[in-house]
């Protein structure tokens, strides 16, 4: 062998060696791919199917297949996706949306007026759980490069519940399960693979509006359990994951080639009393019980990084929040103001919760009840059994990490507090009338003001217990740049690349 043919045998080996271009995920390829490690199950791709359309798993990978009128931003605020800008009537019962030329769906066709009004009607033919969000709302298009939403009564939230609202082909009605098995989107993706037990591979989408994404493939893996997240992550099967235990982000922060970054989320642990119940109608005796849980104490000891007291229903990165006066621990007042409210301390309070990740917290509240003689019982629950009985409100205390994909106190405030909406037991035609006047009114400072007024409402009522306002601790791969981590744990791919591919 020649020297020249030698010294180019030893080069070639030397590249196939190191991979040649800073891959992901342990391959060799040379392809910038990554791997998403997540908790929540991706079983459907429609969402908009009743069937599972509003699951969080769902909308991680949407978001990628399909585009939206609108997309919210880091902070909260909405910006154009499909929509280059919008404007309301006088009175927000109306609101025209003018959409950008020249977009087209991910096999070539162009995408319409038509396909973003066809959308919205099916969203409402399938009565999904977004679509409760758009009762008695149509949708029409006057041209190619306009659609006009028009509403039963004045609604300033629209732009903010349209963030959910994904745009799909005209052609494509009821559930269709054969489109969604290779669906056709407008998104900065599209789908290769799908495997409902647990796998989404998406390649870039050539036709995107915004430019073909960097990454060469991305593949969502569903891992429910935290050790086999971690370990994905560490020995390179995973670059990213999140829903990180607060015990566990020492470990991950100290790891070289790790980032870990947390970040506001809109979620707030939410304990719901069922003020339906007898002994849970006073509001008295619903506020003796938020005072009678050391929240700080429990909050610094399992949520050091992740958690801090929340001081309203809704989270800071929320249209609509404001801050309220801190419910302070006081267990011998608690005990007192039960006692004179003629509390019976033999019933046992029945405490339903789902996701094993819950139950230190639950037990911690259940503990710090009994010690003044309050009788829980926790219920852990398989999330069907949870979802059905908390809606048949078979339950006396009801705990979520309840997050708002919206940023928008209408979505939560507006829709969960109400009379008509028979939630949590809980009825106030004062709070009803605040409720609606802040959905009405354009100006944000002033629903801001308004929403303010009805959170004063439900703390004071102690219609549920607000513990905790939740941050979103991510851990990645260094080698991913462009990545910022989401508040509603729903984190975009579009602009992320693999340093050096």
């Amino acid at each position: 062998m020649t020297r020249s043919r030698l010294l180019g045998l030893v080069l070639a080996t030397a590249l196939a060696l190191t991979g040649c271009g800073a891959t992901s995920g342990g391959s060799d390829s040379g392809k910038s791919e990554i791997t998403v490690a997540g908790t929540y199950p991706i079983q459907n791709l429609d969402p908009a199917s009743p069937a599972g359309g509003g699951n969080t798993g769902t909308n991680l990978v949407a978001q990628e297949i399909f585009s939206r009128l609108v997309r919210p931003k880091q902070d909260g605020s909405v910006e154009g996706d499909l929509a280059t800008d919008w404007k309301s009537n006088s009175t927000a019962t109306e609101w025209t949306f003018n959409l950008r030329s020249g977009t087209k769906f991910s096999h070539g066709s162009a995408l319409t007026a038509n396909d973003v009004a066809a959308s919205f009607k099916r969203l409402l033919d399938l009565q999904s759980t977004n679509a409760k969000n758009f009762s008695g709302y149509t949708m029409t298009a006057p041209s190619d490069t306009q659609v006009v939403l028009k509403a039963p009564k004045p609604d300033a939230s629209i732009p903010h519940k349209l963030v959910i609202f994904y745009v799909v082909p005209a052609k494509v009605t009821g559930e269709d399960p054969d489109f969604f098995k290779s669906p056709v989107g407008s998104g900065p993706f599209k789908l290769q693979k799908f495997d409902p037990s647990g796998t989404v591979d998406l390649v870039p989408n050539p036709n995107y509006y915004g430019g073909a994404p960097k990454l060469d493939k991305v593949t969502f893996k569903t891992m429910p359990e935290l050790a086999a997240r971690m370990t994905a992550l560490r020995t390179g099967e995973a670059d990213l994951i999140w829903g990180i235990p607060d015990d566990q982000l020492p470990q991950l922060q100290s790891e070289s080639n790790l980032s870990v970054e947390t970040v506001q989320s809109t979620a707030v642990f939410t304990m719901w009393f069922n003020s339906g119940e007898p002994a849970l109608r006073d509001a008295k005796v619903r506020r003796a019980l938020w005072q009678a849980v050391d929240f700080p104490t429990i909050i610094k000891q399992l949520y050091p990084q992740t958690g801090t007291l929340a001081d309203s229903p809704i989270s800071p990165v929320t249209l609509g929040y404001v801050k309220q006066e801190p419910v302070k621990y006081d267990p011998a007042a608690a005990k007192a103001a039960l006692t004179a409210a003629g509390f019976d301390f033999s019933k046992k309070l029945r405490l339903q919760f789902a996701n094993a990740e819950f139950r230190p917290f639950n037990q911690a509240v259940v503990s710090d009840l009994q010690k003044i003689g309050v009788q829980v019982d926790p219920l852990e629950k398989e999330q069907a059994v949870f979802t059905k009985d908390l809606l048949a409100m078979n339950w006396d205390v009801n705990f979520q990490q309840l997050s708002n994909p919206t940023y928008d106190a209408a979505n939560t405030l507006g829709r969960l507090y109400t009379c008509e909406a028979k939630r949590n037991g809980y009825c106030n035609p004062s709070l009803d009338k605040l409720l609606a006047a802040a959905v009405a009114t354009p100006d944000e400072a002033e629903r801001t003001r308004l929403y303010g007024e009805a959170g004063k409402i439900i703390w004071d009522d102690a219609v549920g217990m607000f513990p905790m306002a939740v941050k979103y601790a991510y851990a990645f791969n260094k080698r991913l740049t462009g990545f910022t981590p989401d508040p509603n744990g729903l984190p975009d791919f579009a602009k992320v690349q693999v340093s050096g591919s």
